[in-house]
């Protein structure tokens, strides 16, 4: 039999243990990674379920009376060469002896420093804004939009302190460092031997991670989902007729969002180079994100600062083309879409799942994301897969997202290929 490679180019019916790069899911697997063919080991149902579960390591946390609700979550990234640079959260925020639930995606970029760090310490700040703000009402019931407010201002007051700690280094700011000599600062900023402290504040400045944070309060009666970036929520509700609803609650920060584009032009009028490509000052893919600290400060932050970190003699090529656009900062903006999302404890009989995933997985879903997430709906009550993980519901839509078989998804775990062949996938899932 004769099929077609998608390239145009015809070839034959291969055995099982071969692939081609259009049978892997997403973009990141192309014909430059040839030669193709390519070998895989196909495993059965039993053990691509173990394996799948080995490489995403799955969790769960049950909440709510009886443990009512339930949030499941992995983090995948099958090239055994490196690590993932997702991350996810899921907490219980005891504010005044009530609980509320956090749950979180971060898609980190140029590393997973940042996204790391957003993960551990962006529920304790949010915590944190949680308690004054509790304390400043009095238990009084707090309309919607003041929570989406407080919501926002601890994210921003999250990402601030990235700068900020590093400047609070130099009594006086920027303005002291731009006379001090390179060894000094680099004495200040490499301090390994005495624990790190100040090379880690430093280091966090470099990298930056998306954020999508969703905040239910204790009644289970309103959902909060702060979104930076490019990482996606999608609600999806049962009806009287045992249908499904779909609805997706974010909308994209980056070059394809024509009005994100139009929002940074509208912060740096008269600089043609702010936006070139689509991508921030020509370098950055993300309009609103955490971290990347390049974007927020003016370039000596980055010269004087970020240049003398390790030994100072890195190679600044790159770095200086978009800084010579950096004209009026910040460019990145660090202030979340706040979305309000009402929820309906009572209606018990009706389920509702909230998805939450890095762009990993909207990558290998492509345009078939919708039937993905109706596949996973079928299989929710299904007993067709071993015990030990039938009932994490975010290992359950990965599963379908890489194919719902075990060849496919034997492929996208075992392809021998010695570059990444997908990109990184975090995802989240919750019973509301």
């Amino acid at each position: 039999m004769i099929i077609s490679d998608g390239s145009g180019i015809s070839r034959q019916a291969q055995p099982s243990s071969l692939a081609w790069y259009d049978e892997i899911p997403g973009s990141i697997c192309g014909p430059e990674d040839g030669p193709w063919p390519r070998t895989f080991r196909n495993l059965g149902l039993a053990e691509t379920w173990k394996k799948l579960s080995l490489v995403s390591d799955p969790q769960s946390l049950h909440y709510g009376p009886g443990g009512r609700w339930r949030a499941d979550s992995l983090n995948f990234q099958p090239f055994p060469g490196g690590g993932s640079q997702d991350r996810y959260a899921m907490q219980r925020l005891n504010i005044n002896g009530r609980m509320w639930t956090l749950t979180a995606v971060f898609d980190g970029h140029l590393g997973d420093t940042t996204a790391e760090h957003a993960a551990y310490h962006m529920p304790i700040i949010i915590r944190q804004f949680l308690e004054d703000f509790s304390q400043k009402h009095g238990g009084r019931v707090v309309p919607p939009p003041l929570i989406a407010d407080m919501f926002s201002s601890a994210i921003r007051a999250f990402d601030e302190a990235i700068a900020n700690d590093v400047l609070e280094l130099f009594p006086g700011g920027l303005d002291s460092v731009a006379n001090m000599p390179d060894q000094e600062i680099q004495s200040i900023l490499n301090d390994h031997l005495s624990g790190g402290q100040n090379f880690k504040k430093a280091r966090l400045c470099m990298y930056g991670t998306t954020a999508l944070v969703a905040l239910i309060d204790p009644n289970h009666e309103n959902l909060w989902l702060a979104n930076l970036g490019d990482c996606q929520g999608v609600m999806v509700s049962e009806t009287a007729n045992r249908t499904w609803n779909f609805e997706i609650l974010t909308t994209v920060h980056n070059g394809e969002n024509e009005r994100e584009i139009e929002r940074v032009q509208m912060e740096h009028p008269g600089e043609r180079e702010c936006v070139v490509d689509g991508r921030v000052l020509g370098a950055i893919a993300p309009f609103r994100c955490i971290g990347d600290t390049p974007f927020k400060q003016p370039p000596e932050f980055t010269r004087r600062i970020l240049y003398n970190l390790f030994s100072g003699d890195q190679d600044t090529s790159l770095w200086e083309e978009f800084l010579l656009r950096n004209i009026t900062p910040p460019y990145i903006s660090s202030t979340p879409e706040v979305t309000h999302y009402p929820l309906d404890p009572s209606h018990q009989r009706f389920r509702k799942y909230l998805i939450l995933c890095s762009d990993g997985f909207t990558d290998i879903c492509g345009q078939h994301q919708r039937s993905v997430i109706e596949r996973w709906l079928q299989s929710v009550d299904s007993s067709d897969v071993p015990d030990c993980e039938a009932s994490n519901m975010a290992l359950r839509l990965l599963w379908q997202g890489l194919g719902g078989d075990p060849t496919s998804v034997s492929k996208t775990l075992t392809l021998d290929l010695d570059v990444p062949w997908l990109d990184d996938i975090s995802i989240v899932v919750q019973s509301v």
